[in-house]
């Protein structure tokens, strides 16, 4: 299990990749659309979650998770379902993103910080 700091040191990596993503790879108006706003939210999120890499912590760590889940399992089935819309790269892209956002969701203890109240 990786505690809430290294999860939120990988947080704030995933921000700027989904800000990056753009430059590094030839996406669609649609992809690179997607990727700002990932970097926007994943970037507030984590600066809005009660952990120790937050900042403002108004958001419980267990609910940055399951919003994490959900973007995990939207970014991977987001390939089909708007397939007109997203290039082969878009569709590479998000699903491996996808799949490392369930991956951290899923190997972080979200126990330590709400047993810690």
């Amino acid at each position: 299990m990786i505690t809430p700091k290294v999860h939120g040191n990988f947080d704030y990596l995933i921000a700027l990749f989904f800000l990056a993503a753009p430059s590094l790879f030839t996406l669609t108006q649609a992809g690179i659309i997607i990727c700002y706003a990932l970097a926007i939210l994943h970037f507030l999120m984590t600066i809005f979650t009660k952990f120790p890499m937050g900042l403002v912590n108004l958001i419980p760590f267990r609910g940055h998770g399951y919003v994490e889940l959900a973007v995990g399992i939207l970014l991977i089935i987001a390939p089909w379902i708007f397939a007109d819309f997203f290039s082969k790269t878009d569709e590479l892209l998000f699903t491996v993103c996808g799949v490392v956002i369930i991956f951290i969701w899923f190997v972080s203890d979200y126990q330590i910080v709400a047993n810690k109240r």
